[in-house]
């Protein structure tokens, strides 16, 4: 079995425990551009939730504990705005390093409301054949990588809208626009066009 068969197996068990709890949960990061088809390397899986910090999401640290799981919990602060992360394994590889890491990433604190419409991603969810993880749709993904920010972010809302050249431009921009605070969606999905015509062309 692989790391990565490693990873969904004990993601499973984590979205299992979220639900026990009252948490929905669904495939984010590299794992859901997989499953909408761009493959990159990851050595992590990511799963996000909606939940109060302080009471569910320690909650959840408390029952994955339980249940045999390593875990370690960041919770929000002022300089941390995300609703904290709680990072499940339960083996570790020759450099000790997790060998089956899944990263919870809590969207919910309420110090910080966030524009991410994670709410709205988590109830959309798609249900993934033969698993209990959900992934977020297309157009959530690209709305939280926006809010994420970053180079590399950018550079996934491309690669994954030009391996999905159909992609309904209205409803991406109807969810991720209150999250492109620089004004970039409109040119990703130019990039996004672009290179899937290239794409296409080496098949």
């Amino acid at each position: 079995m692989s790391e990565q068969d490693d990873s969904l197996q004990t993601a499973e068990r984590v979205a299992e425990a979220a639900a026990a709890l009252g948490l929905d949960s669904a495939l984010i990061g590299a794992a859901a551009l997989a499953v909408h088809g761009y493959t990159r390397g990851t050595e992590d899986i990511d799963l996000a939730v909606f939940g109060h910090p302080h009471r569910q999401l320690i909650a959840l640290e408390r029952q994955l504990s339980a249940l045999g799981f390593r875990t370690q919990l960041r919770l929000p602060d002022d300089e941390y705005p995300p609703g904290g992360v709680l990072s499940v394994w339960s083996k570790t590889d020759e450099g000790r390093d997790a060998a089956d890491l899944v990263e919870v990433v809590n969207f919910l604190n309420p110090a910080h409301p966030s524009p991410a419409p994670v709410r709205e991603a988590l109830a959309d969810a798609l249900p993934l054949g033969g698993s209990v993880l959900r992934c977020v749709r297309l157009e959530h993904l690209v709305a939280l990588k926006l809010y994420a920010g970053g180079l590399g972010d950018h550079a996934d809302i491309v690669q994954v809208l030009a391996r999905n050249p159909g992609f309904d431009r209205e409803s991406i921009r109807s969810v991720a626009s209150r999250c492109d605070r620089d004004r970039v969606l409109e040119g990703l999905m130019e990039q996004a066009q672009t290179l899937s015509g290239q794409l296409e062309r080496r098949r």
